[in-house]
């Protein structure tokens, strides 16, 4: 997948790719969720039909994100991927090109008709197929109704696609978040398509876990918050091989953590892997996180959760 990072490499696209025609959609897209895929492979099938190419825009950070550091009081909503993850999953959707696009001042105050100008006019497109509920532009005034006559003026097809739902509400990165925050890991996955993961570097930590005889792979997280806190049943991949463990994911405060860390124990396991990518599979929430007298009782208390996660993982 080719990845035009920002509307300052069009120039660069256009001259590359000159006369390449498009069908695209545009959207956040956190998850990749059935909703998402719904509507990528309309596009790659319009790509298909019409000798086209498929095109993604997302933007970064999401627009929530972007409003919510600007007002300081209201906190960001966790992201369901980092955007390392969601350019992978279009990847190995089979998507053509992504255009991404940072969310800043710049965006935010971009009138519809600007961004039609700047932005989508200067990509071939053949067909753009949105979500039934996309808004765009300075202050959400562009609608379906402005691109189709955009589209009708510029030779694009803009094909409103209708929602996807599941149990008759409809699938939502917005519902996902909250089937994890509620550690319902099999409603988000028949929402996602798939189980819900996290996949990261493994980094250096402060070794305590090793000093108590439990070591654990300390993962590198986003600054965006992640839809999970507290002590899981987990499966997680390295290199290709398939392990059991338990996870935490919080601020650690029994020894005095004050940022969000991910760290996984993983059974029967003493293989030297940092620096490699871990990809955590949640199965069951076990406890909130909670802050222990001193390292004896949380020792005893990570036991009680390791059994606890062998039956259930059995």
């Amino acid at each position: 997948m080719y990845l035009i990072r920002g509307i300052g490499n069009l120039s660069a696209f256009k001259r590359k790719f000159s006369n390449q025609a498009m069908s695209g959609t545009i959207g956040n897209f956190d998850g990749l969720h059935a909703g998402h895929q719904a509507i990528l492979n309309q596009v790659k099938d319009k790509a298909q039909e019409s000798g086209s190419s498929s095109l993604v825009f997302f933007t970064e950070p999401h627009a929530s994100e972007y409003f919510a550091l600007e007002q300081d009081s209201t906190e960001p909503p966790p992201r369901i991927c980092p955007w390392r993850e969601k350019v992978k999953l279009l990847t190995n959707f089979g998507i053509d090109f992504a255009f991404f696009l940072q969310f800043n001042r710049s965006l935010k105050t971009m009138t519809p008709e600007l961004f039609l100008e700047q932005v989508l006019s200067q990509v071939n497109l053949k067909h753009l197929i949105i979500g039934d509920d996309f808004r765009f532009g300075a202050k959400r005034a562009g609608d379906f109704e402005l691109l189709k006559e955009w589209g009708a003026a510029n030779d694009t097809e803009v094909i409103a696609h209708s929602t996807v739902s599941f149990q008759d509400e409809r699938i939502s990165s917005t519902r996902i978040r909250a089937a994890l925050l509620e550690s319902d890991f099999i409603l988000a996955e028949q929402l996602l398509g798939r189980p819900y993961t996290f996949s990261g570097k493994v980094v250096f930590g402060q070794q305590i876990g090793r000093s108590i005889g439990i070591p654990t792979a300390n993962l590198w997280i986003p600054k965006q918050r992640l839809p999970i806190a507290g002590v899981y049943a987990v499966t997680c991949s390295i290199e290709g091989k398939t392990h059991k463990g338990i996870a935490n994911m919080g601020i650690r405060p029994t020894v005095g953590g004050t940022k969000p860390v991910l760290e996984v124990h993983i059974f029967d396991f003493n293989e030297m892997v940092y620096g490699k990518r871990l990809t955590v599979e949640f199965k069951n929430k076990l406890r909130d996180e909670k802050k222990f007298d001193n390292i004896a009782l949380l020792k005893e208390q990570i036991l009680t959760d390791i059994s606890k996660a062998k039956k259930i993982l059995e």
